[in-house]
């Protein structure tokens, strides 16, 4: 935000603004953060450049209100400001980022970032491979299902009451379902579900508890939403759940983007996971990549895939933690 924090855009911070992006590198980085936040490592491994000069070129942008920092347990990441004020600070910002971000992207850029994110997501199936056998355990850690479940069936019932009037019962997703715990409830409202994980031996889990319930009409996938949209299942879906998943997922924005297209016309996302937090402890004992989020960056993400933001829940539970319950609606014009 200009540093004299007035609504109206002072001539002098714009141009110090300007000069700050007006820089190739510097205006890639910038591109690159319209994906989500990345740390310093990550973006020098990204650009091929060194730590020093990397800090400066972030220090530069930082300065001129390009940048934000978000703390990552003893990790600082950067990434692009939260856009929500309509001053004219913000519909300039709004606007370079618009024309920033439709730019050609760097090929090879383009591929030492999908690297980066492979590196996240190899260390996020490590952890639950280690821990696969005592899953509930770790997540019992922060919110166990049965301390949300009852609120994530109230949500599930008001959303079909009226599919299970109509003869057409649709099609779910839950995104890592975990051990399943919520699949016996999406199995009995409708007519078939698929519980997609990027973790194989969470999938084992998942198919024993399906087993163990005699439940026949839930598909497990290997992979994530990206691979479900290569398999040309776009449109396909009524419902899709990310259930306290998000903070596992290398590059949670992408999430909304992907399920927006496989979604039907006036389908429904329900995103269930941690508000904000500063325990670092989940990261290490709870194999988390993301302390939570703020509840405008979900409204952001939703929005920008061409989301409608619906109804929101939250609950305090005792050990400090905050769940938000979140529904995000394709329109029907889409």
């Amino acid at each position: 935000m200009p540093a004299n924090n007035e609504s109206s855009l002072n001539i002098v911070y714009l141009a110090q603004a300007s000069k700050a992006a007006g820089d190739s590198l510097r205006m890639n980085i910038l591109k690159l953060l319209g994906r989500g936040a990345f740390g310093v490592l990550e973006l020098c491994q990204i650009f091929d450049i060194k730590q020093s000069s990397m800090s400066h070129h972030l220090k530069v942008l930082a300065q001129a209100g390009l940048v934000s920092t978000q703390r990552e347990g003893n990790s600082i990441f950067y990434r692009r400001p939260l856009i929500t004020a309509t001053d004219s600070w913000s519909q300039w910002l709004r606007a370079t980022f618009i024309a920033i971000d439709a730019a050609s992207s760097d090929e090879e850029v383009d591929m030492a970032v999908e690297q980066v994110l492979a590196e996240r997501a190899e260390a996020c199936a490590e952890f639950f491979s280690r821990h696969a056998n005592d899953f509930k355990d770790q997540q019992d850690l922060i919110a166990s299902f049965d301390q949300y479940g009852d609120a994530l069936a109230t949500i599930l019932d008001s959303l079909t009451a009226r599919a299970r009037n109509s003869e057409q019962a649709g099609y779910a997703l839950e995104i890592g379902p975990g051990e399943g715990a919520f699949l016996p409830l999406l199995a009995r409202y409708f007519s078939q579900v698929t519980a997609l994980d990027v973790s194989p031996d969470m999938l084992a889990r998942t198919e024993t508890t399906l087993a163990a319930n005699a439940i026949t009409n839930v598909d497990c996938v290997l992979g994530d939403t990206a691979h479900l949209l290569a398999s040309k299942l776009a449109a396909k879906y009524q419902f899709a759940v990310a259930n306290m998943v998000l903070h596992h997922v290398p590059a949670p924005k992408t999430i909304f983007n992907e399920v927006a297209e496989l979604l039907q016309p006036e389908g429904t996302l329900l995103i269930t996971d941690l508000c904000r937090h500063d325990q670092a402890w989940a990261k290490d004992s709870c194999g988390d990549l993301w302390l939570g989020f703020d509840p405008a960056d979900l409204t952001a993400w939703a929005t920008e895939a061409g989301l409608i933001e619906g109804q929101s829940q939250f609950l305090g539970l005792r050990n400090g933690f905050q769940i938000q319950f979140r529904l995000f609606h394709r329109s029907p014009e889409r």
